[in-house]
């Protein structure tokens, strides 16, 4: 039997509207803060009554949910792919630096710091979600840098304390540039610095 066209249309519009609001939500979070804005400015963006909105999602935490929780599996998959691209710790580490820069020239803030610089005001699942998030960031740097110990190419030392070092610089050169707004970019000797690089 073939599909209803107008059924499928329908599908897709509600795909599309959905996605919509999810970008535009994304974008006015990582470049105005969570709590400055409101489904009223969606409305505008979009191109969607309110009450449509709510339909989609009931709460603006929901939407948020979804935005953080979407984020930390890309996050994932991102580290995945990095390490199957970069045979070396140092290497790894220049590449996960390399997603800060791509989210400044998106013109956003990374979303951590995002959403950390609002932790008062955020609801309490999607704190709960900020620090995960993280927490899976720093795990990973940590255990990036401690292969790279294992395998002679980084000096030994506190690798949680090089993880969280490393973490803060990203994240926070990136509200340095963005306050600046200008194309200063981090020197990767900088990360070869904190952890250790051995030549």
């Amino acid at each position: 039997m073939p599909p209803n066209l107008s059924s499928l249309g329908t599908t897709n519009m509600t795909i599309d509207t959905r996605q919509s609001l999810i970008n535009s939500a994304e974008l006015m979070l990582r470049s105005r803060g969570y709590a400055a804005f409101s489904y009223a400015d969606l409305e505008k963006i979009v191109g969607i009554k309110k009450a449509s909105i709510h339909h989609y999602f009931p709460k603006k935490e929901d939407l948020g949910i979804l935005i953080v929780e979407t984020y930390i599996e890309q996050t994932i998959q991102d580290f995945e792919k990095i390490e199957r691209d970069f045979p070396n710790a140092f290497g790894r580490l220049c590449a996960f630096a390399s997603l800060f820069r791509s989210s400044m020239s998106e013109g956003m803030l990374p979303l951590c710091g995002a959403l950390a610089a609002e932790m008062a005001v955020l609801p309490e699942s999607m704190q709960e979600l900020t620090r995960k998030y993280f927490e899976i960031q720093l795990s990973w740097i940590e255990k990036i840098i401690h292969l790279g110990v294992e395998n002679g190419e980084l000096a030994e030392g506190d690798e949680n304390q090089k993880a969280f070092q490393l973490l803060s610089l990203m994240e926070g050169s990136s509200f340095v540039r963005w306050a600046m707004n200008n194309g200063t970019e981090l020197d990767p000797k900088v990360i070869g610095k904190i952890v250790g690089v051995l030549s």
